[in-house]
């Protein structure tokens, strides 16, 4: 009888691998995951260097756990889980105070972040025109109230500090700004991007350092574009269940007109605007501010007798730009996971007169491309 009570739950639980297996092997490996909003892993290719070097088993485990059957049931399955066992973290997004998912910071290499600090200054040095530099904390920082008790976090204020104490370029104090409205909806709940009340005290930040005069916030027409915006935080985490996000736009597009180049300088331009208000009615809606990634993005204004700007960035400028455009006669924007031009010679051939290099420190600390500047 005991013998029985051993077997049955080895059977059960070859069976249900066994299923597992079977469905792995029928099912067709994706390409997106709509619900993560991004990339699923493909099958990699087996050569006998990736075997050597072991990237070709660090690859196919990811392709294991992205084209899992079913993950996307599974991943809130597992988040309820986690949460239930007291553990308030799954897939590095922490669950906090009022439903608030935040993206945790892991201490960056600081070799890597000395070279890229190094080839700002080489850039700055090339240019006879001001260069700035800001670093933008992210919801770990300024909303470190909200994570749970004793959650493991690095500091995104001594990476700032680190960076700017190395930097010849001028640099700007975002974090000032943004911690004194903390209280205030700075962050999506569910996203890792700052909100367009947070860009604003951002632009606030700008405007000292850069020797412009921004616009009160009374001045702004804002509007409630969304109600349903479920981030990044909330895709990667599985705590599905959160209350979505609302966005907001500020800035009225009128006369403004952007323009993205997706294939380079030498391409036909694509009109986007300040905003593309299709994303609205998809998974990435963040997307609208800008029209989402591209490589160049050139917004002209009203102002005709300001100054131009280029913008170095990440995406948190997407949303940050439309405020500019009350200062600035042209921005461009540029992105350096896609643009290919020496970014020296593209602000002598554009006669940019001033050039912003900004990031929020989770993309500083582990993007790559910045050295690129050197070119």
């Amino acid at each position: 009888m005991k013998d029985r009570c051993g077997i049955l739950p080895t059977l059960i639980f070859t069976v249900f691998i066994g299923a597992f297996f079977i469905l792995n092997l029928a099912m067709p490996d994706r390409d997106f995951s709509q619900q993560e909003n991004r990339a699923l892993q493909q099958l990699p290719k087996l050569t006998a260097a990736s075997v050597f070097s072991g990237s070709y088993m660090k690859d196919y485990e990811k392709y294991a756990a992205d084209q899992f059957a079913f993950r996307d049931t599974w991943m809130p399955l597992k988040a309820r889980t986690e949460l239930l066992s007291g553990k308030r973290e799954n897939n590095g997004v922490y669950y906090g105070e009022g439903e608030t998912l935040v993206k945790r910071f892991d201490e960056p290499d600081a070799q890597k972040l000395s070279v890229k600090v190094d080839t700002i200054n080489s850039f700055a040095s090339k240019l006879d025109i001001p260069v700035y530099f800001g670093l933008i904390p992210g919801a770990s920082d300024i909303w470190s109230s909200k994570l749970p008790a004793n959650a493991p976090d690095a500091s995104q204020k001594a990476v700032i500090e680190e960076c700017y104490s190395k930097c010849s370029a001028k640099c700007v104090d975002i974090s000032t700004s943004l911690s004194g409205h903390s209280g205030e909806y700075i962050y999506y709940r569910t996203d890792h991007h700052w909100t367009s009340l947070g860009a604003y005290y951002g632009y606030q930040a700008l405007s000292g350092a850069m020797g412009f005069t921004a616009a009160d916030i009374s001045s702004y027409d804002r509007k409630t574009v969304s109600t349903d915006f479920c981030g990044t935080n909330w895709s990667s985490s599985g705590f599905t269940w959160v209350r979505p996000d609302s966005m907001e736009t500020f800035v009225d597009s009128d006369g403004i007109t952007a323009e993205s180049y997706l294939k380079g300088t030498n391409s036909a331009p694509t009109s986007v605007g300040l905003y593309d208000t299709e994303y609205l009615a998809k998974k990435d809606k963040y997307s609208m501010f800008l029209g989402g990634v591209t490589p160049l993005l050139h917004i002209t204004t009203q102002q005709s007798s300001a100054p131009s700007l280029l913008i170095i960035r990440d995406s948190y400028a997407d949303s940050l730009a439309p405020f500019l455009t009350a200062n600035y006669s042209n921005i461009y924007l540029v992105d350096l996971r896609y643009f290919r031009q020496s970014v020296s010679d593209f602000v002598k051939e554009h006669d940019i007169d001033s050039v912003l290099i900004l990031y929020s420190v989770s993309n500083f600390s582990t993007d790559d491309n910045i050295v690129t500047l050197g070119a």
